[in-house]
């Protein structure tokens, strides 16, 4: 990685993946949305999750997003996409503002096939940097 920014972000997302309760991977999402571009950002955030659910082994439809706007815990750019039956875990997502465009940072338990998150995201049409 050449970009100075691209790095740090990657070495900072290497460190929120530092072992913890669970194994975690990770992928970051490189947008071009900026400030005014909150339903789109949204949207990808949702079809991202699905498809880390998806790769995960998760049924399509049986995750949903829980926000930071629901709680003062989170930030308001903080979104986790749990399971429909028992509330669990299935990604994190934060949105960072980085010189002026968006970057989706996603954290999932690293027993998803974290290929099938690269190449799903792609086709999604958006660049990632899959952080293992």
């Amino acid at each position: 990685m050449d970009d100075p920014l691209s790095n740090d972000l990657y070495q900072r997302t290497l460190k929120l993946l530092e072992p913890g309760e669970i194994d975690l991977a990770g992928a970051i999402v490189h947008t071009e949305f900026d400030l005014g571009s909150d339903l789109e950002m949204h949207d990808a955030t949702i079809d991202v999750g699905e498809v880390i659910a998806e790769a995960a082994g998760i049924e399509p439809g049986d995750t949903y997003v829980y926000s930071g706007v629901d709680d003062p815990d989170f930030s308001s750019n903080q979104h986790q996409g749990l399971t429909l039956d028992g509330d669990e875990f299935v990604w994190e997502c934060q949105q960072l503002l980085r010189d002026g465009t968006f970057d989706l940072v996603f954290y999932y338990e690293a027993s998803a096939d974290q290929e099938a998150v690269s190449e799903g995201v792609e086709e999604l049409g958006f660049e990632v940097t899959p952080v293992p």
